[in-house]
This record gives C-alpha cells, structure tokens and sequence, in this order.
C-alpha cells in the first residue's frame, strides 16, 4: 500500500513539474511580447498576463513543495500585480488623452480622419440648396 502512494506522489510531481516547464515557456513569450509588442495596449495585457502565470506557477508550487506559506506570497504578489497593472492603464490613458487633447487643439487629425466640418457629404447648414 506503501509503494503506491509513493507512485501517486511522484506521478505528482512529474505533473507539477510539466505545468511549471510549460508556464515558463509561456511567460517567456510573454516577456517577448511586452518587449516588441507594437502597441501600448498589447504590452500592457501581456504583462497582466505575466503577473497572472506568476501566480498560477507560485501556486502550483504551493502544492509540489506543500509549503503553505507560499499561498500568502501568491496573494500577495496578486494584489501587487493588480495595482501594477492599474497604474499602468492609468499613465497610458492619461497619455494617450494628453496627446488627443493636444491635437485636438492644433487641428491636427490623423491622416485619412476628417475634422469636423470636413466629413464628406455633411451639410452644416450654412450651404444653399440649388434649386
């Protein structure tokens, strides 16, 4: 009975340690893709993403070292994660409208965008109607 349970922990342990090998890879990629990703917006999920495989890895070794103390790292680096990310969108977004802002004022538009007196086929009311 004794050397089944044994099996059981290293069957276990052979599991664990394949979640873990996979996570790693996957937040690699990740990391690769907050490093060149082409927008803001994608660096921003994919560091979420980061800090979410970061928790699942802690927690998955919370159950292979069965150390319970590692549960209360793993909340901990949650919440972390969490404000991280906040401030993150929140510098991005404050950005993001300085700059619309700043545009807005000077009258410059994106090329290919209209400003508002521009759209084609929209009346203003100060036209005539030829009869």
């Amino acid at each position: 009975m004794g050397k089944g349970i044994e099996g059981l922990e290293q069957a276990y342990e052979i599991l664990f340690t394949a979640i873990l090998i996979f996570l790693a890879v996957l937040a690699l990629l990740c990391l690769l893709r907050a490093v060149i990703g082409p927008k803001t917006a994608d660096r921003i999920v994919a560091v979420n993403m980061l800090g979410t495989m970061v928790i699942v890895m802690i927690a998955v070794l919370t159950l292979m070292l069965q150390e319970d103390y590692l549960a209360d790292i793993c909340v901990i680096y949650a919440m972390i994660s969490f404000l991280a990310v906040i401030v993150l969108t929140k510098v991005y977004m404050g950005v993001y409208l300085e700059r619309k802002k700043i545009a807005e004022m000077s009258g410059e538009t994106k090329s290919g965008e209209y400003t508002a007196g521009d759209e084609p086929g929209k009346c203003d009311g100060n036209d005539k109607a030829e009869k």
